[in-house]
């Protein structure tokens, strides 16, 4: 089944985006000065907003179509949980980046690094996600 192959390697690369955000681009943007900080979150989270929003979609399809062909409620099920990041972005994280996309450098405070910690806090939620639709679709794939 293509489809649900598919789908458990999209997940798997938005799970490890995810990762690599969190454990290594997150901790080594933080220690940087204010202004630098802000400066390098900008551009990296409006390339990493399309990938991860593009791999979420191409993945939580991939996984509906894998549960039609196989009738298999686990596909739908991690497919759902990838697709759940877009809510949840648009709800609870897109307020701290509109917030942040309006500070301009050269009014980056300590308010700008706090919001981009708690940036960074959401974000490891995308992670959790990705992870448990990964684990779905490979627990999925096993039948």
């Amino acid at each position: 089944m293509l489809a649900g192959q598919l789908a458990l390697i999209v997940a798997a690369l938005f799970t490890g985006a995810a990762i690599y955000i969190n454990f290594a681009e997150q901790p080594a943007r933080l220690g940087l000065d204010d202004r630098s900080l802000l400066q390098q979150w900008k551009p990296a989270y409006a390339r990493g907003f399309k990938m991860q929003a593009s791999l979420a979609l191409a993945g939580g399809l991939l996984g509906l179509i894998a549960a039609y062909e196989a009738r298999d409620w686990r596909w739908a099920l991690g497919a759902i949980v990838l697709l759940c990041n877009w809510p949840f972005t648009l709800l609870a994280i897109m307020p701290t980046n509109r917030r942040l996309e309006a500070i301009k450098l050269q009014d980056a405070s300590s308010e700008s690094r706090a919001l981009i910690v708690k940036w960074g806090a959401l974000h490891a939620v995308r992670r959790v996600l990705g992870g448990l639709a990964t684990l779905a679709f490979l627990w999925a794939s096993m039948s």
